[in-house]
C-alpha cells in the first residue's frame, strides 16, 4: 500500500505569483519524496478569502491547483466557501479530514528545498518519539531566520514586535536568546518549546490527540499554543536538513488591525500558559 503525507496550506488573498512559485517547490519536493520513498503527498488548500457559500469548482485558484496535479500528483482538495475562519481553524478543516501518518502544516509564502519533504519524512520515521518537526528557515536574502522560540515574557514580545531598532540593539542579547540563536544552527536540536506555524510537520496521531489548533486564536500565537501542548506528547525537533525560504512579515508592519489581533492572541496565550512579565 502506498504511504501518504497530508499537506495543508491556508490562503487569504495571496500573491498569485508567490503562490505559483510555492506550489512549484511543493511539487518538486513531493516528487522527490515519491521517487525516493514511495510516499505520495496529498495537498489540501483552504481558501479563507473565498466568499461565503462560493463554489470551490469556480475558485480563481482552481486552474493553478489543477496544473499542480496535472504533473501526475494526487488531485488537490480545495476547501472554500466557509469564510475567513482564521489561520488555525482553516488548517483544522483539512486536519479533521486527512488520514495520512504525517500532516504538514504550511504557509503559502514559502519555498521548499527539493529534499525538504524527504528529509522530514526520513527523520520522523527514524525518531518515533518526535511528534513535531520544524525546519531550518532562510529569508529571501539568504540569511537564516530564527523561528524557534523559548517561552516568552511580555517584555520579549513587546521588544520583538514593536520596539524601534535602537531599543532592540540595547536588548540584543536577550532577544537572541529568546530566538534560540545560540542553538538552532546546523545541528539537530530536540526538546523545543515553541515553533513557527509556517512549517509544522506532525505525527498525525499526536495532532489528532491535541485536537489540532485552538480555534479561539484567529491569527498569531496559535502555533505557539499548539507547540506547547505538543510538548506533553513527545519531542519537538529542529532538523536543519529540512530547509525552506520564508517571505513572512511582522504584525507591527501590517497595521492597526494586525496589532489588535496580536494583542488579543497574546492575552489568550498568557492566560492559558501562564504570565511572565519580564
Amino acid at each position: 500500500m502506498t504511504d501518504f503525507l497530508d499537506l495543508s496550506v491556508v490562503l487569504y488573498h495571496p500573491d498569485p505569483e508567490l503562490l505559483a512559485r510555492s506550489l512549484d517547490t511543493i511539487g518538486a519536493a513531493a516528487d522527490r519524496l515519491a521517487a525516493a520513498a514511495g510516499v505520495q503527498t496529498r495537498l489540501w488548500v483552504i481558501d479563507n478569502g473565498a466568499p461565503v457559500g462560493s463554489d470551490a469548482g469556480a475558485n480563481p485558484f482552481r486552474p493553478l491547483l489543477d496544473r499542480y496535479a496535472d504533473a501526475g500528483r494526487p488531485a488537490v482538495t480545495l476547501i472554500a466557501g466557509h469564510g475567513n475562519v482564521g489561520y488555525g481553524a482553516g488548517h483544522n478543516l483539512a486536519i479533521r479530514r486527512g488520514d495520512a501518518p504525517y500532516h504538514l502544516i504550511l504557509n503559502y509564502d514559502i519555498l521548499l528545498e527539493p529534499d525538504a519533504l524527504l528529509a522530514g519524512w526520513r527523520y520522523m520515521e527514524a525518531h518515533p518519539r518526535t511528534v513535531l518537526l520544524t525546519p531550518k528557515v532562510f529569508g529571501p536574502s539568504g540569511a537564516q531566520e530564527f523561528l524557534c522560540k523559548r517561552r516568552p515574557t511580555v517584555l520579549d514580545l513587546a521588544l520583538r514586535a514593536f520596539a524601534p531598532a535602537a531599543v532592540k540593539r540595547l536588548f540584543a542579547k536577550r532577544l537572541d536568546r529568546y530566538e534560540m540563536r545560540d542553538v538552532t544552527r546546523d545541528a539537530v536540536v530536540v526538546g523545543l518549546e515553541q515553533v513557527s506555524g509556517a512549517f509544522m510537520l506532525f505525527r498525525r496521531d499526536a495532532l489528532v490527540r491535541l485536537g489540532g489548533f485552538d480555534d479561539g486564536y484567529f491569527l498569531y500565537f496559535e502555533d505557539f499554543d499548539l507547540s506547547r501542548r505538543a510538548m506533553a506528547l513527545g519531542e519537538i525537533a529542529y532538523v536543519p536538513d529540512v530547509r525552506m525560504v520564508h517571505f513572512g512579515g511582522k504584525a507591527a508592519r501590517k497595521g492597526g488591525s494586525h496589532i489588535r489581533m496580536f494583542a488579543r492572541s497574546a492575552l489568550r496565550f498568557f492566560n492559558t500558559h501562564g504570565w511572565r512579565l519580564v
